[in-house]
């Protein structure tokens, strides 16, 4: 098993699939979403219109949808929902499902590698370290030991504050 934290683009990971911090709708919107589809172009927004929705959601809260990758050199994008910090009453609990059926989607599709954006970590305003500490125990579970794994965070504080996240788990497994 391999987990890599790396700072930069996560729509230029060479990886089988690359996840998505999507909002509900999974039309696009800002941050990474928005990056992810400019970069794939109208091919994955096309791909996430035929997902059923319900309740003016295609992907509820810490689920986690799959879908081909437009033009990204990647094969798939699973577009997952993270909690909004603020506004949910359990947002450990749906980040933590955000990641493990993210995991498991590029599992049953046979991925041997995905990249992972810090899921609400921007403007969903989750507490870097606490997201970190979540989403890399998750992601180290012996479960996902086929996968390689890597983390696209987007500045150098974010990257620091990971980083600071996976040596204390490193000194402590």
């Amino acid at each position: 098993m391999a987990i890599k934290l790396l700072c930069g683009d996560i729509t230029q990971a060479n990886v089988d699939a690359i996840v998505n911090a999507a909002n509900p709708s999974l039309l696009g919107g800002g941050g990474v979403d928005g990056a992810i589809h400019e970069a794939a172009g109208p091919e994955l927004l096309t791909a996430c219109l035929e997902i059923k929705e319900s309740h003016g959601m295609r992907c509820p809260f810490g689920e986690a949808k799959i879908t081909p990758a437009g033009k990204l050199s990647t094969q798939y994008v699973i577009h997952t929902v993270g909690p909004i910090y603020m506004r949910s009453n359990t947002p450990q609990k749906t980040l933590l499902s955000a990641y493990r059926n993210s995991l498991n989607l590029a599992l049953h599709h046979k991925c041997q590698s995905i990249a992972f954006p810090a899921i609400s970590c921007g403007v969903y305003g989750y507490p870097i370290l606490e997201a970190a500490q979540i989403a890399l125990t998750e992601c180290s579970r012996a479960k996902y030991s086929e996968l390689t794994i890597e983390f696209y965070l987007f500045d150098k504080h974010m990257f620091e504050a990971w980083s600071q996240v996976a040596q204390s788990l490193e000194n402590t497994g």
